[in-house]
């Protein structure tokens, strides 16, 4: 909002210096109408001290986290380089955006130009900060100029990332991609295991404590363990959540958190994470490098409802994967029968305003289900959809 040129001090100033001119003229006060005019003068000779200085300046935006996470605070330096005759009177304001709070607002300083404050994330998304405006007022407080300085700053505010907890097993081995493959490698594998000798091997590699335990000749073989794939898929098909409002849906925002959650926890433990939309596209691949983390948390930042879902074992395609974490949002009874764990050895659903006996019908089908309500019943939502250890022995 544009400010006036005068303070409330000022046009406070000047009502009253053109009453006491007009009340000089009826009584006829010369000295009360010298004073009217002054006090009618003195709020324009402010304006001029105001707005005739020239100013430019530069201004640089620092944050602490490239990624700023919902419910994370963030420091944010600024460094004001103002150009302007003698040091301005005010204060300065640093614009904004819905998706954060903050205070990013106070005195300018007479000593430095580094400006300090502190962010809150409060909506994904992708926003800008800025730009900075300054506020000046004359030494008399009766006269303001606001002006804008310097570009905007891109700031991501990416979905909040819950702690889960593990899986109870390690279930990788049951989707056929966990299980060790074994190759001739060359020595200095870190797991290594005795197969007898075949012609051409090298004598370099001979086991003697199996060929000793065994009476025949035993060569080390390298052991290459293959890392447990994962997959989680976000149901972001728009006849699943409500229509977009005002403001973002709460149901879809916490399917977003759980589906990060989801993905980083089994990175944790280990699993190699594809993370795809139910119409199949990748959201984001984790392979335990920093990197996939941030790809996938951008992505995530700006997704929403749209389009329609595909049959899960398209989505998931040929290989069963080890955990598979489906969350969806409204579905029916019809909706959980044909719902297909593909194969999946720990497949887990997380519905938001299911039909009270659409969990039913899916765990009937082999889902391990829980109701998703909120963000902060996330985590005791995963706990109860956990499945249970012994069920995955082999």
């Amino acid at each position: 909002m544009k400010r006036r040129p005068l303070t409330a001090r000022g046009w406070g100033c000047l009502l009253i210096g053109i009453l006491l001119s007009v009340a000089a003229n009826v009584i006829g006060a010369r000295p009360l109408l010298y004073l009217g005019v002054l006090l009618i003068l003195l709020p324009l000779i402010s304006m001029l001290f105001a707005h005739l200085p020239r100013r430019r300046g530069q201004v640089t935006r620092v944050i602490s986290t490239d990624l700023l996470a919902v419910g994370e605070t963030s420091g944010v330096s600024v460094r004001f380089d103002l150009y302007a005759p003698g040091i301005p009177h005010g204060t300065w304001h640093d614009t904004l955006p819905d998706a954060v709070l903050g205070d990013a607002s106070g005195p300018y300083p007479s000593e430095s130009s580094l400006l300090r404050y502190q962010l809150e994330g409060v909506r994904r998304g992708i926003s800008t900060l800025g730009p900075l405006r300054l506020r000046t007022v004359d030494a008399f407080g009766l006269a303001q100029r606001e002006q804008e300085f310097g570009e905007t700053r891109t700031i991501t505010i990416v979905p909040q990332v819950l702690t889960l907890a593990p899986l109870p097993t390690r279930v990788g081995a049951a989707g056929g991609t966990a299980q060790t493959r074994s190759s001739r490698l060359g020595q200095g594998a870190d797991n290594l295991i005795p197969r007898p000798y075949t012609s051409g091997d090298s004598r370099r590699r001979i086991h003697w404590r199996a060929t000793a335990h065994r009476g025949d000749l035993m060569v080390r073989q390298e052991e290459e363990e293959a890392s447990p794939d994962a997959v989680v898929v976000l149901d972001r098909a728009a006849s699943r959540w409500a229509r977009p409002g005002a403001g973002p849906d709460p149901a879809f925002e916490a399917a977003v958190t759980l589906c990060a959650s989801a993905a980083l926890r089994f990175v944790q433990d280990g699993y190699s994470v594809d993370v795809v939309d139910s119409a199949g596209g990748l959201l984001g691949a984790l392979r335990g490098h920093e990197d996939d983390r941030d790809g996938l948390m951008v992505a995530l930042a700006t997704v929403a409802p749209r389009g329609e879902p595909r049959d899960l074992r398209a989505v998931v395609g040929g290989t069963p994967p080890g955990p598979l974490v489906m969350i969806t949002g409204y579905i029916d009874e019809a909706d959980a029968t044909h719902l297909s764990t593909a194969g999946a050895a720990a497949p887990m659903l997380f519905a938001a305003g299911a039909d009270p006996a659409a969990l039913g019908a899916a765990a009937a089908h082999g889902w391990n289900t829980a109701p998703l309500t909120s963000v902060d019943a996330l985590a005791e939502a995963w706990s109860d959809a956990l499945p249970q250890a012994e069920r995955h022995h082999v």
